[in-house]
């Protein structure tokens, strides 16, 4: 569910705050750990408390690509002190892994892929194309994870101890040492506590936990309860300086199955990365966040390890800490568990390709399963550019049930389901994108054509007063509602500061509230021109069918729609009832702290949590 909440956090932080103002406690620790803290006592006896890793897809390469959201998944596992019994044993266990996966990665990178290239084969990783040797391999690596993972049980064991006794010569000779071998697994299995870190929490009244990678930060959050800051802080320091990648090979196949639910099974999801890889011509946003799938499975220890050294030592890292708590004794703890951190030998590189400059418009037409679309998407700026705060306003102008595109496009000409407009600002650059659905018959031709009249219009006449200062108004009052809850402040103030400073709290409302009509009529001439724009048309493909209309969905604000089919989509082909459970009460309890602009999505979401739940329960009998 982790991905879902992380949907919801995006929602949260797409617009600034309002102007009131937020003024955290700045100190940075020798090793330059920086920490935002904001007391609070609005929510008594309750602090959310993060930190977030100045990193994100944009830092990776080809090769490592998803390696940062692959960390947010290790940093779950544990150290050597939360998730073993015995330290020793397992990091005996993750380096037989370890050398396991070098044999098979040295034969898939030099035989297999010569093999792809010569027309052998089709697929270099696929398993059915093994050569014998790494047949061997897979199979001895599956049984390892297999022990890890606690699949691995007494009666294999039994089953190999009556070959053994049967068997003669070599053969007696092989089975005894796999024996031996899977003795000693077990020995190794049996020093994992699963989930530790999270039933830590949890035991001492924490909730919510989670993380979210984007294509610029990686951010890690919990609530816990103002007399359990110090746990944070130890919990938190002990992962920072002690981490030690567990199940680092079986995490992968996790990750490999999120990004099927995610991506692959999804009617869109590898046609939009194919969009987003045409796009993105030069920069690091051109691969997805979740990574290529041949990188995933290349990852060596030694790679992660070396990429930890760089972006996740505390000269790269802020915390931040939202809520009740006396400052004084907050920094005192800090300062006692967070300086044990090591400074890293190596500082983050800059990023330093910059996006190019298109020179002619590109297209893209898929056929899919899918109710007929469009997205029309232009180079714009990043985070912090002046003319940010202007296309932001630009986007509000069109959004929404008294916006333009509502009103001309659903209401109006009726050939839309569902239309939106938004500026995207990441750290390095920034986008601006139109999507919409047709509706009935429509041809996405029409929607395509009626998004250029609606661009026309802003680029030929400023926008009216009253119609500006109303948009203006919204902004004022979603942002004064997102001061309410701590949750969001640690989202806000922490994923600011991730792109480049926290400061952007109290300075993006000033910038939205000093946005002009021209502004707005100047930033709708420069960036929105034939040849800085990239279409994406998507058709119902030949013979799919139309299926039911999700009258719920179709009920939500147009930019919620896309997040919330997505989030469903995952939620159908979900079949672990715990994860759903545990799931639907992290949202259940973070209920109250949803802004309002918000509650319709997240109550879409857990209806269909509920529903797949009772689906699953149903069909075991209610047992589970």
């Amino acid at each position: 569910m982790r991905n879902i909440l992380c949907a919801i956090a995006a929602l949260v932080i797409a617009a600034p705050l309002s102007a009131q103002q937020v003024a955290p406690e700045v100190f940075t620790l020798d090793n330059g750990m920086k920490f935002l803290l904001l007391p609070r006592t609005d929510q008594p006896n309750v602090i959310a408390a993060g930190w977030v890793a100045k990193v994100g897809s944009v830092n990776e390469r080809p090769g490592i690509t998803g390696i940062s959201h692959f960390f947010e998944h290790m940093m779950f596992k544990g150290t050597d002190t939360i998730g073993t019994s015995d330290p020793k044993a397992d990091a005996r266990y993750r380096e037989q892994q370890k050398s396991l996966r070098a044999r098979m990665n040295a034969i898939t990178w030099t035989e297999q892929y010569r093999r792809f290239f010569d027309g052998e084969i089709a697929d270099p990783w696929a398993s059915e194309n093994d050569t014998p040797e790494l047949a061997r391999l897979r199979a001895e690596l599956k049984t390892l994870m297999d022990s890890q993972q606690g699949r691995l049980g007494a009666d294999r064991i039994a089953e190999l101890t009556r070959e053994v006794a049967s068997a003669t010569g070599a053969g007696r000779e092989q089975l005894a040492r796999e024996l031996e071998m899977l003795k000693s697994q077990q020995d190794a299995a049996r020093s994992v506590v699963k989930d530790e870190f999270d039933k830590v929490y949890t035991g001492q009244g924490g909730s919510g936990m989670n993380a979210f990678t984007s294509n610029d930060v990686t951010f890690y959050f919990i609530n816990v309860p103002s007399n359990k800051f110090e746990l944070w802080a130890w919990m938190e320091s002990d992962r920072l300086s002690n981490s030690v990648f567990r199940e680092f090979f079986s995490e992968r196949d996790v990750v490999h199955e999120e990004r099927r639910l995610r991506t692959e099974s999804t009617p869109t999801g590898i046609f939009q990365e194919q969009f987003d890889a045409m796009f993105w011509q030069s920069s690091g946003y051109s691969w997805p966040v979740i990574g290529w799938t041949s990188d995933l499975n290349s990852y060596t220890m030694e790679e992660a390890q070396k990429y930890w050294n760089i972006y996740y030592r505390p000269n790269n890292l802020t915390g931040v800490v939202v809520g009740d708590f006396n400052p004084s004794e907050v920094k005192e703890t800090i300062q006692r568990y967070f300086n044990r951190l090591s400074r890293g030998e190596q500082a983050p590189p800059p990023v330093v390709t910059l996006e190019t400059t298109q020179l002619a418009e590109m297209r893209m037409n898929a056929e899919c399963d899918c109710q007929p679309s469009v997205e029309v998407r232009y180079h714009t700026v990043p985070f912090r550019h002046r003319d940010a705060y202007a296309l932001d306003v630009l986007g509000a102008v069109l959004n929404g049930r008294t916006g333009r595109l509502y009103k001309s496009m659903v209401e109006g000409e009726e050939i839309a389901a569902g239309a939106s407009a938004q500026q995207d600002s990441r750290k390095y650059a920034g986008s601006f994108s139109f999507t919409a659905e047709v509706k009935g018959d429509t041809d996405p031709r029409a929607l395509e054509e009626a998004w250029y009249a609606e661009i026309r219009k802003l680029q030929d006449a400023p926008v009216p007063a009253a119609e500006l200062q109303k948009v203006k108004n919204q902004f004022a009052a979603s942002n004064f509602r997102r001061l309410k809850s701590n949750f969001f402040l640690l989202v806000q103030l922490g994923y600011s500061e991730g792109l480049g400073t926290w400061e952007e709290i109290n300075d993006g409302p000033k910038r939205i509230d000093a946005v002009t009509a021209a502004d707005v009529q100047r930033v709708a001439r420069e960036y929105f021109g034939e040849t800085n724009r990239s279409v994406a048309t998507y058709r119902r493909k030949a013979g799919a069918a139309t299926g039911e209309a999700d009258a719920e969905l179709a009920a939500l604000p147009a930019p919620m729609q896309a997040q919330a089919r997505a989030a469903a989509g995952q939620i159908a082909k979900e079949t672990d009832l715990a994860k759903l459970r545990d799931g639907l009460a992290q949202m259940q309890a973070q209920a109250a702290q949803i802004p309002p602009q918000m509650k319709p999505m997240v109550d879409y979401i857990m209806s269909r949590v509920e529903k797949r739940i009772a689906e699953l329960e149903a069909g075991a009998g209610g047992t589970n």
